[in-house]
């Protein structure tokens, strides 16, 4: 799709230095322009070029290893307990702001819900009176993949107590009361925006009728707080395997997987998406290439931007003992045990059931390294510009 019709949508719109690198990143993807080496089979003789990878985690194709890894490491972690699923949405009025300072605005909402969660949890009213540990995951997309920013949580239903000597355990179909969450993650994220406008982090342009931009932005405020915020909560999930599984669907992607696109062609993208208004039945849907293109790009993060994170009892920097602590109330032994190694074409065999050595021209010999393939000097928009059937290797 960008090596199709990159180049013409960079030509008429204005890119960010983020986007346009994630769109040379994809379109390069496993093409001699990142180099690579070939590989020939021991038994038949058979030679074929093995490119590079991007390893952008923007592209669909770059991510199941990575994925792979992240999930054994966060098996070895799972508690004996029931896991809430929690969604906290930023409203549509804000958009427009979080496309333009969007590492601010995400970050204010980590904060928001962090703290309104944590909140909760210390406070016996709800049953708790403890530390919880919960993981957040930013999305920005929904199945049409417009921009529609929200935090997923998923929370073991329970907290660490009284400094840690005791484990309080949650109602089997409760965890908070999702209304008084709302009012409390609302009340929280405005004074954090209030807060960053206030100290010049958050700029408010005046409008083209020439209203001053400090009126703009209190306006704004005043229609957040008018209308409900949405937290969703869903029961707690069936057992640790459900809870990987639904992990593995949302960590390591970007807007939309390769198994979603149905066709590329004539000028337009077709993909299929869930209708959740139709019994959450699965649809096709046909955008212009460059409406697609624009509306993958709205889902750039700013580089470096960490969209998964851990906190309470599961963050970095208590995890090495709370977790044990908490195992060890639960009734297993306080060492967490660490995901056996593995190299990489051991876990794509794991992953996919296929030997990525086995000569796929006689099926019997092993494929060997030859010799390297250095990246090919292009432009910055040379890849954009070649056809996928020239550069396709997979």
């Amino acid at each position: 799709m960008f090596r199709l019709y990159g180049e013409a949508y960079a030509r008429v719109h204005p890119l960010s230095p983020d986007q346009s690198e994630v769109m040379q990143a994809i379109a390069s993807c496993r093409t001699a322009a990142l180099g690579g080496h070939v590989e020939r089979c021991d038994a038949c003789g058979f030679e074929r070029p093995s490119y590079n990878s991007c390893r952008n985690r923007h592209c669909p194709k770059c991510q199941s290893l990575a994925k792979a890894e992240w999930l054994e490491a966060r098996q070895t972690e799972l508690l004996p307990v029931g896991y809430y699923h929690a969604v906290f949405t930023l409203p549509h009025d804000l958009n427009p702001p979080a496309l333009y300072h969007k590492k601010l605005l995400f970050d204010l909402l980590f904060r928001a819900v962090a703290e309104t969660l944590q909140n909760f949890g210390r406070d016996p009213k709800h049953g708790l009176g403890g530390k919880i540990g919960f993981i957040a995951l930013l999305h920005t997309w929904d199945q049409q993949l417009r921009f529609h920013v929200h935090l997923h949580c998923l929370i073991p239903g329970g907290a660490l107590c009284d400094g840690g000597s005791r484990w309080t355990s949650a109602r089997d179909n409760f965890l908070f009361p999702v209304k008084a969450l709302a009012k409390v993650f609302r009340g929280k994220y405005i004074a954090f925006l209030k807060a960053a406008f206030r100290e010049g982090r958050l700029r408010w342009p005046p409008a083209s009728d020439g209203a001053d931009g400090t009126e703009r932005f209190h306006a704004l405020l005043r229609s957040l707080w008018k209308k409900p915020w949405v937290v969703y909560a869903k029961k707690p999930f069936a057992g640790p395997e459900i809870v990987l599984d639904y992990l593995g669907r949302y960590t390591h992607r970007v807007a939309v997987s390769n198994p979603r696109l149905l066709d590329v062609a004539d000028e337009s993208v077709s993909f299929t998406w869930r209708d959740r208004a139709d019994g959450n039945r699965q649809k096709p849907l046909t955008l212009p290439a460059g409406e697609f293109i624009r509306r993958f790009l709205l889902h750039v993060l700013p580089k470096g931007f960490v969209r998964c994170r851990h906190y309470g009892f599961l963050a970095a920097r208590a995890k090495g003992h709370d977790l044990p602590r908490c195992r060890q109330l639960l009734g297993l032994s306080p060492e967490i045990p660490k995901p056996p190694p593995q190299a990489a074409p051991e876990r794509l065999k794991n992953l996919t059931g296929l030997d990525p050595a086995l000569c796929p021209h006689c099926k019997k010999g092993s494929l060997q390294f030859v010799r390297d393939l250095p990246p090919l000097e292009l432009d910055a928009t040379a890849a954009l510009r070649l056809t996928p059937t020239a550069w396709d290797t997979s």
